[in-house]
């Protein structure tokens, strides 16, 4: 599923990255991660890093926290594999080069993940 999804999302953008990894980690990880590369000190979901332009490689790597991932499952009332999926495909936008700091970015990148969840079976518009 997280390799469909990121290879569903990564067709959105026509997007061919040479490698993209998922790392699944706890809160107390990401927030570490969080305060040292964006200096923000609290826990989030998802965290991507490019890969490295100077040696021409594209795609890179995503961080998930799996507590954080399970708690919006539960509180959005769909499973946990969902929420993952809706993750990765968010952070594959991500190393494709979007960004969601104005709202109207952020709604693209919504509706690519909801396309995207909809090609691997996990989403259907309501």
């Amino acid at each position: 599923m997280v390799e469909a999804t990121a290879r569903a999302t990564a067709e959105l953008r026509g997007f061919a990255p040479e490698y993209i990894s998922v790392v699944l980690v706890d809160d107390d990880r990401i927030q570490d991660l969080n305060r040292r590369f964006r200096h923000i000190d609290t826990p989030t979901d998802v965290i991507s890093f490019e890969a490295d332009e100077d040696e021409g490689e594209s795609g890179g790597e995503i961080i998930i926290s799996l507590e954080t991932t399970e708690r919006q499952a539960q509180a959005a009332e769909h499973p946990a594999e969902v929420e993952l999926a809706w993750l990765v495909s968010h952070g594959v936008l991500h190393l494709s080069g979007m960004d969601d700091e104005t709202e109207e970015d952020l709604e693209v990148m919504l509706e690519l993940q909801r396309q995207a969840l909809a090609r691997v079976g996990l989403y259907t518009q309501p």
